[in-house]
């Protein structure tokens, strides 16, 4: 791909993203147009006067509750695809994920532990969940990849897939008891194991957004191991990657994405499986270009999901992992078959 057609592609993604963000801002149970939207969120940014015709109840809807959870969703599904696409690279397959590894179910894991048991941390603040639910993702993911080693010492990435997999039901299921025996919390459980971005502020999108950039930029100095690595682990070592240790270091990065992102919005299947997979069929495969694209993307899509999700059957809201599905499916079955055409 030449370098013009591939600026048009990145600069088209980028506007794709910023409509998305405005309308999932704008539309809503109240209505706001586009340019009060923009003016407000002008106002808010540079400090100039709201227009006279902009009732000031909108500002505060617009500020306090669409623009945090606009964003929330914006960078959860821009987290959860970069943590998708490294997945998919170190181990060679289209239909692995953090989803398909056990990485969410462990983070949500974590984190329901923490919401039942109501434990609060003076030091940990506001981190405490996502420390937790990258802490339970990680640990899930070196559990996968001990007793895979054990079975595989070359610790094949089928192996580490099937095992992930099998941990994923298993961590799922005890997800499922503790909702069953919570009580009080079952309810609540529920509806977070179906994703939402309902009553998210800006200290969320704070955290989540910090905790997306650090870990997005490490992963970035793995680009050229992650071109490598789609190879294949011979190749990979022919060249001199140490792919062991690469694939730690990375599934700790996808695992830290993931952790976060789970525990502020619940579990969301299908972006990490299926943006990094179009964004390689639209970008190619080289991952300076395919993660921040991931994230972009994937961050659009999860916009129009969650906008999807609470306006359809308005006032009523649609979990936005069921969202997810029902949207994502049917459109990566589409492109998969069209390029085998």
């Amino acid at each position: 791909m030449n370098n013009k057609k591939l600026s048009v592609r990145i600069i088209a993604s980028c506007i794709v993203a910023v409509v998305a963000i405005v309308l999932s801002i704008g539309v809503g149970s109240v209505y706001v147009p586009v340019m009060d939207t923009l003016s407000i969120i002008w106002h808010k940014i540079v400090g100039t006067p709201v227009p006279d015709n902009i009732d000031p109840s909108l500002v505060s809807i617009l500020w306090e509750i669409r623009m945090p959870r606009a964003l929330t969703a914006f960078i959860v599904g821009a987290a959860l695809s970069v943590s998708g696409a490294i997945m998919q690279a170190i181990l060679q397959n289209p239909l692995a994920s953090s989803y398909t590894m056990g990485v969410s179910a462990g983070a949500s894991l974590g984190a329901a532990i923490v919401i039942i048991t109501g434990v609060t941390s003076s030091v940990l603040g506001f981190f405490l969940l996502p420390v937790t639910g990258f802490a339970s993702g990680l640990l899930t993911v070196f559990l996968v990849i001990a007793f895979a080693s054990r079975l595989d010492k070359n610790m094949h990435n089928h192996t580490i897939i099937l095992f992930g997999m099998v941990f994923s039901l298993f961590v799922n299921a005890i997800l499922t008891f503790l909702s069953s025996m919570a009580g009080e919390h079952m309810q609540r459980l529920i509806l977070w194991q179906m994703g939402s971005f309902s009553g998210r502020r800006w200290i969320h999108v704070g955290i989540l957004l910090g905790c997306t950039v650090i870990g997005s930029f490490a992963v970035m100095f793995y680009h050229r191991e992650l071109d490598i690595m789609t190879f294949g682990e011979e190749q990979a070592l022919s060249i001199g990657v140490d792919t062991r240790k690469v694939k730690i270091i990375l599934l700790a990065l996808a695992s830290f994405l993931t952790g976060a992102a789970v525990c502020f919005s619940g579990i969301i299947g299908f972006v990490d499986l299926a943006v990094p997979h179009m964004v390689r069929r639209v970008f190619g495969s080289r991952h300076k270009i395919v993660l921040p694209m991931s994230m972009v993307l994937g961050g659009a899509f999860m916009a129009i999901a969650d906008l999807a999700a609470r306006t359809l059957l308005s006032p009523r809201e649609i979990p936005v992992g069921a969202v997810t599905a029902l949207v994502g499916a049917p459109f990566f079955m589409w492109v998969y078959f069209r390029d085998r055409r």
